[in-house]
């Protein structure tokens, strides 16, 4: 298990605050091809946080649609055989025109069809892999997933696999769960930063992870505008949205009402407040 040591000396929170004024400024064009269930909260969670959703997954577009995005996601729940054409062509063009792409690897490891396609897509360089530990361990094949898209794995459990896969891919691997966690490990020092924030209220609302990995793929479009790490990206994606969670964990009754005050907390949290609420820890990955 990585331990904390102290903060590092770049001061992570301020490039946090720094990322979400860069993301309000400049409201990068998101294309996201994701499933079915999580579309409309998706949209939403981009908006509020500062970005702009599109949901172009038809094949005869995403080529084309991904060569002008600043940013895509690629959602492999619930696929369609149209849509699973789609992700190739707008991966394909991403790679083409260094538009950073971002995988999330929903329910891999129990279902045939969606780990195949997650694997096979790990040689077409990533920007970043954004998953639970269930679907980190069953990306790099240490595991067999979750409970559908529930993770039955830690964190902590997932953190040899996630420098597999940031070693193969070349990108940043986050791992979603009760304190978050992103690795970087590519031809330089190892990164790792454990994030501490969010609401368990996150885990009773549909689509909350999916929409962290369509807001990753917008942090990453201006982090790489302004010269910032991908890891810093993907911390500020991860701190975005698990500060608006504490945020609204404070004033919810119940997931309905939490869902609101989440997207609300989204659009109203300065960018302070979100460095502040989102406590980064770096960790020891020896």
């Amino acid at each position: 298990m990585p331990e904390a040591t102290e903060p590092s000396p770049a001061d992570p929170a301020a490039t946090v605050a720094r990322l979400v004024t860069l993301l309000r400024e400049s409201s990068p064009l998101v294309h996201c091809l994701t499933n079915s269930v999580v579309r409309e909260i998706t949209a939403d969670v981009l908006l509020a946080a500062g970005a702009a959703p599109a949901m172009v997954d038809h094949p005869a577009e995403t080529g084309d649609f991904a060569a002008i995005a600043s940013g895509v996601l690629i959602n492999v729940g619930n696929p369609t055989s149209e849509q699973i054409e789609g992700m190739h062509a707008a991966i394909a063009s991403a790679r083409e025109h260094s538009t950073p792409w971002v995988l999330d690897p929903v329910a891999v490891g129990g279902l045939t069809l969606r780990t195949d396609l997650a694997t096979g897509w790990l040689d077409h360089s990533p920007a970043a892999i954004r998953a639970n530990a269930s679907e980190i361990v069953a990306l790099a094949g240490a595991g067999a997933g979750g409970r559908g898209v529930d993770s039955t794995a830690t964190v902590s459990s997932a953190l040899l696999p996630a420098l597999e896969l940031s070693a193969r891919t070349g990108g940043t691997v986050a791992i979603s769960g009760d304190r978050d966690l992103v690795i970087t490990q590519t031809d330089g020092p190892t990164r790792a930063t454990w994030i501490d924030s969010g609401h368990p209220l996150l885990q009773k609302v549909i689509g909350t992870g999916c929409a962290l990995g369509a807001l990753t793929a917008g942090y990453l479009a201006v982090a790489r505008s302004a010269g910032v790490s991908d890891h810093d990206a993907v911390v500020a994606a991860h701190a975005h949205i698990g500060a608006a969670g504490t945020a609204a964990g404070t004033v919810a009754m119940g997931p309905g009402s939490f869902a609101m005050a989440w997207l609300d907390a989204l659009y109203s949290l300065e960018p302070g407040q979100i460095a502040e609420l989102a406590v980064l820890t770096i960790a020891d990955t020896e």
